[in-house]
């Protein structure tokens, strides 16, 4: 069974992406180890910071544990979050040898409008090679009107989740 590392690119506690990791985490428990990282707990990064925060080796330690990671960003100006920036540019050092290097990441992102976050997935994927992460190669799983997809914190959209859990089946099929 692979071990899985979920990060939600938003810090509001009732945001759509961690409704969405809420949802993979309960409704396909059986079939991958799920965990967790508080991005929130992170500093601003700055590479004069050694040694490093522990939250930063926590952070590291959770990545390289994991068999793969799973990503799921909002879409904020057309961008991600620069919050999930500043987790992935801690991840990413050292400069090509991080915990990144080579790491299968699978993509997702959500937005309340009709795009879905597809402008936050192509920056994503572009920060993602730029530390040698191996972003999964799948239709894009962009979840469009995200926050009326929701119910109680998970994502309860039955269209949406059998499209995105066909992804992720195939995502832990390569791990």
């Amino acid at each position: 069974m692979p071990t899985i590392l979920c990060l939600s690119g938003s810090l509001r506690a009732a945001s759509s992406s961690k409704a969405v990791v809420e949802a993979i985490r309960l409704k396909l428990a059986a079939e991958a180890e799920f965990s967790t990282f508080d991005i929130a707990s992170l500093p601003h990064y700055n590479a004069d910071l050694d040694p490093l925060p522990q939250t930063v080796v926590a952070l590291k330690a959770a990545i390289a544990d994991a068999d793969g990671l799973i990503i799921v960003t909002p879409e904020y100006n057309y961008s991600v979050p620069g919050v999930l920036k500043n987790a992935i540019d801690w991840a990413s050092r050292p400069g090509y040898a991080s915990v990144m290097k080579g790491k299968p990441v699978f993509i997702a992102s959500v937005s309340g409008g009709a795009l879905g976050g597809v402008r936050a997935q192509a920056h994503l994927k572009n920060v993602l090679g730029a530390v040698l992460a191996q972003t999964f190669v799948w239709q894009e799983v962009a979840i469009t009107h995200a926050n009326t997809k929701t119910k109680d914190g998970v994502l309860a959209d039955e269209a949406t989740e059998t499209f995105l859990f066909e992804a992720l089946r195939a995502f832990f099929a390569t791990l």
